[in-house]
């Protein structure tokens, strides 16, 4: 029989630092490969993606950068499986918002 679909094997980009005794890995390449850029950070046992996309042209009359902060805890990824009937996408709890918007309101300026 054929074989199924296969996605080529892409290798990953490692690297690992430790800062004050702490161990961080960033891996790119791996994940999200339709996003401009990502990224991985793992720190023990949590695992943060980070991806960025942009457009492919400028946009010369534009004076502001239109950033866009979500952060989204998923509580079946640590075997926490909600009992609501709305399980997948709800609408954000108020800590996912609070984190959200002091994560864009450090990082905005740097921009």
């Amino acid at each position: 029989f054929p074989q199924p679909f296969s996605v080529p094997e892409i290798e990953a980009h490692v690297v690992e630092v430790e800062v004050h005794g702490h161990r961080f890995t960033f891996e790119a390449g791996k994940l999200a490969r339709l996003a401009d850029g990502a990224a991985v950070l793992k720190a023990g046992d949590t695992h943060v993606l980070a991806t960025a996309v942009s457009s492919r042209h400028a946009d010369v009359g534009r004076d502001f950068l239109p950033l866009q902060v979500e952060y989204r805890e998923r509580s079946a990824a640590v075997g926490r499986i909600p009992t609501t009937f709305n399980k997948r996408e709800g609408a954000p709890k108020d800590r996912e918002v609070l984190v959200a918007r002091a994560v864009d309101r450090a990082v905005r300026p740097l921009f």
